[in-house]
C-alpha cells in the first residue's frame, strides 16, 4: 500500500484517462479473487466524504444485519469549489440520508466530523482519536475504511486513521478502493492483490446500491445549485478537488466499477 503521497502523480493519475471496465471484467483475477461473506455484529464504515461509503461497500452494506455506525470524515463541500461550500455540504448531506434509505440496512447510526474537506491528512491524529473512539463504544467487530493506495489525498489520510484506531483497538480493518479502479490496471503491481477479497452481491444488494448511488445528483450530473443539476457538457472524471462548471466528477465510466455483482476489499 502507498507510504506517501505525491499530489502531483496522483493528480495525474487520476485525471488521466481510467481504465474501462471492460478490462476490469475480462481479467480472471478479479473472479479469483477469495471469496468472503458479509460481516456480523457491528461495523463501523468510514468514508472520507458522503458517497464513498456507498460507491465501495454499499452492497454489502445493505446485506449487513448487525448494526451500522457510519463515520462520515468530511462534509464533502470541496467538491464544487466554484460554489458556496456550506450549501455543498448542506446539499451532500441530504443525498447521503436519501442513498441510506435507499439502501435500507438494518441499523445505521450515522457520525459527521465535520473535518475540511481536502485537508484530511492534517487532521489525521485528531481523526484516530475519534475513530478509536466510535471503535470501542460501538463494540465493533471490524472497522471498514477506504484503501490507504487510493491516490486521494483524503482516502488514504481516512484508511491510514481507521487502521491506526483499529490497532490500538484490536479491531479487524478492512480497506475498499475507490479511485483505484480508475488509475490501476489488471494485475498492476502497485496493488496488494494478496490481500484482496471478493464480497459477492446478490440481485436484490446491487439493485439498492444502483439506487442509493442515483441520489447522489451532486456527484453523477453536470450540477449547479440553481437547478438542482446543470447544463454543463462535462463528462470528467473530476475529483472532489478540481470539479468546475458542468464537470461530471462521477460519469458513467467511473460508476460501472462501483456497480458489479461483487465488491472488493483488502485485508
Amino acid at each position: 500500500m502507498t507510504e506517501t503521497f505525491d499530489r502531483e502523480t496522483a493528480a495525474a493519475a487520476i485525471e488521466a484517462p481510467g481504465t474501462p471496465e471492460e478490462h476490469w471484467a475480462a481479467w480472471d483475477g478479479l473472479a479469483r479473487l477469495p471469496a468472503v461473506p458479509p460481516p456480523s455484529g457491528p461495523v463501523v464504515v468510514v468514508a472520507a466524504h458522503p458517497d464513498d461509503e456507498v460507491l465501495g461497500f454499499g452492497g454489502t452494506m445493505a446485506q449487513l444485519t448487525g448494526p451500522i455506525h457510519l463515520v462520515t470524515v468530511t462534509d464533502g463541500e470541496g467538491s464544487h469549489p466554484h460554489l458556496p461550500a456550506g450549501r455543498i455540504a448542506a446539499l451532500r448531506a441530504a443525498e447521503l440520508e436519501r442513498a441510506l434509505g435507499a439502501l435500507a440496512p438494518r441499523a445505521c447510526r450515522t457520525y459527521r466530523l465535520h473535518i475540511p474537506d481536502t485537508d484530511v491528512g492534517a487532521h489525521e491524529r485528531q481523526l484516530t482519536r475519534q475513530l478509536a473512539t466510535v471503535l470501542r463504544e460501538s463494540g465493533a467487530g471490524l472497522c471498514v475504511a477506504p484503501f490507504t493506495g487510493d491516490l486521494h489525498a483524503d482516502h488514504e489520510a481516512a484508511g491510514r486513521a481507521a487502521a491506526a484506531a483499529a490497532r490500538q483497538t484490536g479491531t479487524p480493518c478492512w480497506h475498499y478502493p475507490i479511485w483505484m479502479w480508475h488509475w490501476a490496471a489488471p494485475g498492476d503491481p502497485r496493488v496488494p492483490w494478496p490481500t484482496a477479497r471478493r464480497l459477492p452481491l446478490p440481485s436484490w444488494a446491487q439493485a439498492r446500491k444502483q439506487a442509493a448511488i442515483h441520489h447522489f445528483t451532486s456527484q453523477i450530473t453536470p450540477f449547479s445549485l440553481g437547478t438542482g443539476t446543470g447544463t454543463g457538457t462535462g463528462t470528467g472524471p473530476g475529483t472532489e478537488t478540481n470539479a468546475g462548471p458542468g464537470t461530471v466528477i462521477l460519469p458513467p465510466s467511473e460508476l460501472a466499477h462501483h456497480t458489479r455483482p461483487f465488491e472488493t476489499v483488502f485485508i
